[in-house]
Protein backbone atom coordinates (compact mmCIF):
# COMPACT_ATOMS: atom_id res chain seq x y z
CA UNK A 1 0.00 0.00 0.00
CA UNK A 2 1.40 3.36 -0.96
CA UNK A 3 1.82 6.28 1.41
CA UNK A 4 -0.88 8.14 -0.48
CA UNK A 5 -3.34 5.27 -0.06
CA UNK A 6 -2.56 5.07 3.66
CA UNK A 7 -3.15 8.79 4.01
CA UNK A 8 -6.46 8.54 2.15
CA UNK A 9 -7.57 5.66 4.38
CA UNK A 10 -6.62 7.62 7.48
CA UNK A 11 -8.55 10.67 6.29
CA UNK A 12 -11.55 8.51 5.47
CA UNK A 13 -11.44 6.96 8.95
CA UNK A 14 -11.25 10.42 10.53
CA UNK A 15 -14.24 11.58 8.50
CA UNK A 16 -16.24 8.50 9.50
CA UNK A 17 -15.40 9.09 13.17
CA UNK A 18 -16.33 12.74 12.86
CA UNK A 19 -19.67 11.84 11.25
CA UNK A 20 -20.50 9.64 14.24
CA UNK A 21 -19.60 12.34 16.72
CA UNK A 22 -22.36 14.68 17.86
CA UNK A 23 -21.75 18.07 16.31
CA UNK A 24 -22.26 19.76 19.68
CA UNK A 25 -19.40 17.82 21.31
CA UNK A 26 -16.57 20.05 22.48
CA UNK A 27 -13.69 18.13 24.08
CA UNK A 28 -11.92 21.20 25.48
CA UNK A 29 -13.36 20.86 29.02
CA UNK A 30 -12.03 17.30 29.21
CA UNK A 31 -8.55 18.27 27.99
CA UNK A 32 -8.46 21.41 30.12
CA UNK A 33 -9.46 19.43 33.22
CA UNK A 34 -6.69 16.91 32.57
CA UNK A 35 -4.14 19.70 32.18
CA UNK A 36 -5.33 21.38 35.37
CA UNK A 37 -5.50 18.26 37.53
CA UNK A 38 -2.16 16.93 36.34
CA UNK A 39 -0.66 20.41 36.86
CA UNK A 40 0.60 20.67 33.31
CA UNK A 41 1.27 23.86 31.37
CA UNK A 42 -0.26 23.08 27.99
CA UNK A 43 -1.26 20.52 25.36
CA UNK A 44 2.38 19.77 24.56
CA UNK A 45 3.03 18.59 28.12
CA UNK A 46 -0.21 16.61 28.04
CA UNK A 47 1.03 14.85 24.91
CA UNK A 48 4.29 13.93 26.61
CA UNK A 49 2.54 12.60 29.71
CA UNK A 50 -0.02 10.63 27.70
CA UNK A 51 2.74 9.46 25.35
CA UNK A 52 0.84 10.48 22.22
CA UNK A 53 1.93 12.54 19.26
CA UNK A 54 0.91 16.23 19.42
CA UNK A 55 -1.38 15.97 16.37
CA UNK A 56 -3.59 13.52 18.29
CA UNK A 57 -4.43 16.04 21.02
CA UNK A 58 -4.73 18.81 18.44
CA UNK A 59 -7.19 16.77 16.38
CA UNK A 60 -9.21 15.94 19.49
CA UNK A 61 -9.26 19.59 20.56
CA UNK A 62 -10.36 20.69 17.08
CA UNK A 63 -13.04 17.95 16.88
CA UNK A 64 -11.37 16.12 14.03
CA UNK A 65 -10.83 13.00 16.13
CA UNK A 66 -13.01 11.35 18.75
CA UNK A 67 -11.88 10.63 22.27
CA UNK A 68 -11.77 6.90 21.74
CA UNK A 69 -11.48 4.09 24.24
CA UNK A 70 -7.70 3.83 23.86
CA UNK A 71 -7.00 7.48 24.60
CA UNK A 72 -9.61 7.50 27.38
CA UNK A 73 -7.87 4.54 29.02
CA UNK A 74 -4.49 6.26 28.65
CA UNK A 75 -5.94 9.41 30.26
CA UNK A 76 -7.18 7.31 33.16
CA UNK A 77 -3.87 5.48 33.61
CA UNK A 78 -1.76 8.64 33.59
CA UNK A 79 -4.06 10.91 35.59
CA UNK A 80 -5.64 8.42 38.02
CA UNK A 81 -8.97 10.07 37.29
CA UNK A 82 -11.64 7.35 37.26
CA UNK A 83 -12.91 6.43 33.80
CA UNK A 84 -16.44 7.21 34.95
CA UNK A 85 -15.39 10.79 35.77
CA UNK A 86 -13.59 11.18 32.44
CA UNK A 87 -16.73 9.99 30.64
CA UNK A 88 -18.82 12.41 32.72
CA UNK A 89 -16.50 15.25 31.63
CA UNK A 90 -17.03 14.13 28.05
CA UNK A 91 -20.80 14.07 28.56
CA UNK A 92 -20.72 17.40 30.37
CA UNK A 93 -18.94 18.89 27.38
CA UNK A 94 -21.73 17.60 25.15
CA UNK A 95 -24.39 19.08 27.43
CA UNK A 96 -22.75 22.48 27.77
CA UNK A 97 -22.43 23.22 24.07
Amino acid sequence: MSVRQKKQEMLAAMHRARALEPSSFVPNPLLDTLIERMQLKNDAELCRVLEVQPPIISKIRHRKLNVGATILLRMHEKSNIPIRELKELTNAARDVH
